[in-house]
């Protein structure tokens, strides 16, 4: 029962589901602007668990997670992704400590989504703006992370097809450098079921790593992100299936 026709329907069901999950979770975020947005994170942790119900449950779609225990080894720490996907977006909330994320601030535009996203105490940057964007990512990530908040990026900056590589972008490094907080890389097979600009969503298990912390303090950005990128596409090859690469 896996033929074209039938994981389109099964798709255009969870993005109904997604829809009316996205409106309900995102006004209630907006409707409580004024809780801590501690209280507001577990809400977006709720939406993020819901969206795994609805892909598993329409999609077939379920993931399974190795090295849980590197993210309690560390108090607080940046998470640096491997981006394939728009999965991750959707579902890293459901597994990590309460993050808080770094991404362009266009997004906060978008109706009810955008708006519950300001509301979850991000960062929110210019990509376009340069070294401008990197001092704010600085100065406000050190702020949180000195606060105990997690904070999450994705390096590659886009997503990026399986069985490719990008060169990493050094704004988390660069985060890691000056605040001397540990980095946890996390690799993941995501893009295999969930492709990039691809209606259909393929049925199986996603396969996640995360990994141990990276240490930072008294190392040079460059030398923090070779070694992110480093371990992100060693484990990358473990978990990855080229079958799946073009369907």
């Amino acid at each position: 029962m896996n033929s074209k026709p039938v994981l389109y329907i099964r798709s255009l069901l969870f993005w109904l589901g997604f829809i009316v999950n996205v409106v309900v979770f995102g006004l209630l975020i907006v409707f409580l602007f004024f809780t801590p947005s501690s209280f507001r994170l577990k809400i977006a942790r709720l939406w993020s668990v819901v969206n795994n119900f609805l892909l598993k449950f329409f999609c077939g779609i379920d993931f399974k997670v190795e090295g849980r225990e590197n993210l309690k080894a560390v108090d607080t720490a940046i998470i640096l992704s491997k981006h394939q996907s728009t999965w991750e977006t959707l579902a890293l909330h459901s597994f990590t400590p309460y993050v808080r994320w770094v991404f362009k601030r266009e997004l906060m535009l978008i109706p009810v989504f955008g708006w519950a996203l300001a509301l979850t105490d991000p960062i929110a940057i210019n990509r376009g703006a340069g070294r401008v964007a990197i001092k704010q990512l600085i100065k406000e990530g050190k702020k949180k992370l000195n606060a105990g908040k997690w904070i999450v990026l994705f390096p590659e900056g886009t997503r990026t097809q399986p069985g490719k590589t990008r060169k990493f972008k050094i704004g988390g490094a660069l985060l890691a450098e000056k605040s001397g907080y540990p980095v946890i890389p996390v690799a993941h097979n995501a893009g295999e079921f969930w492709p990039k600009h691809s209606f259909i969503k393929w049925p199986g298990t996603i396969s996640v790593v995360i990994g141990p912390p990276i240490k930072t303090k008294g190392r040079k950005a460059e030398e923090i992100n070779d070694d992110v990128f480093n371990w992100i596409e060693s484990a990358m090859k473990e978990i990855s299936d080229e079958s799946r690469w073009n369907r």
